[in-house]
């Protein structure tokens, strides 16, 4: 998360505008006559939502106008599918800036880099996954819940890596060539993090999952006739 005096006014503008359009398409593709009808989904969206605002809440604040915080939106996104997923994660960030631990002016930038980019990171990761129509159960959780995580991560910190040497307002660390390897350590948690709510969702509520096929992937074991039918009478 990266403070407002840390941004250029320019990125600001262009970070809620590419924010609020975000929110608007997402309301409009959100389910919303299921959501209401449905009170399930409601619990879901609320929980969400909590544990959300919760998981930010561990964070690390630098003195330079620099947080560390996991992110946890995967599991988000496939629990909830991307448009709820963004406004679950935009009501979080509201929290966080009526209990100070966010800056309003930099709540655009920083929803584009935190939220935008591990939604679209995920959803992406969880379309090419159901392209292929895979049948086995670790498919699921590795191709979309361990590994989108952690490019999830990777994308986030590149990006906002990316956008303050473009501002130009924050100096770099001497160091900057040594980043990579703490990277792994962002990402390998990350991926963790997501990875085990996903699979506890997968054995224990499937049918929480959103972006689950449950009928693909927890079907019974496939026969053929020959067993179908029995042991064969043996041969005269």
């Amino acid at each position: 998360m990266i403070a407002a005096h840390l941004l250029a006014p320019a990125t600001l503008m262009l970070g809620w505008m590419l924010y609020l359009a975000a929110l608007l398409w997402a309301a409009l593709r959100a389910p919303w006559i299921e959501l209401f009808s449905d009170t399930r989904r409601q619990h879901l969206v609320f929980g969400t939502m909590l544990a959300i605002f919760l998981l930010w809440l561990v964070r690390r604040d630098f003195d330079s106008g620099l947080s560390f915080h996991f992110i946890g939106l995967t599991a988000a996104t496939l629990l909830l599918d991307w448009p709820l997923a963004i406004l679950a994660a935009f009501t979080a960030q509201l929290g966080l800036v009526l209990t100070g631990h966010q800056q309003f002016l930099a709540l655009g930038t920083n929803g584009v880099l935190l939220v935008l980019i591990p939604v679209l990171v995920t959803e992406s990761c969880a379309m090419l996954v159901e392209r292929t129509q895979p049948r086995n159960l670790f498919v699921y959780i590795f191709c979309s819940g361990f590994f989108p995580a952690a490019l999830a991560a990777l994308a986030c910190i590149l990006a906002s890596l990316g956008v303050l040497l473009f501002d130009g307002r924050y100096p770099m660390p001497p160091w900057l060539d040594d980043f990579a390897g703490y990277i792994w350590l962002v990402m390998f948690p990350e991926a963790f993090i997501n990875g085990t709510a996903i699979t506890a969702l997968v054995v224990f509520c499937p049918e929480w999952l959103e972006t689950f096929n449950r009928t693909r992937y927890l079907q019974a074991p496939w026969r053929n006739d020959e067993h179908d039918a029995g042991p064969r009478p043996p041969d005269d």
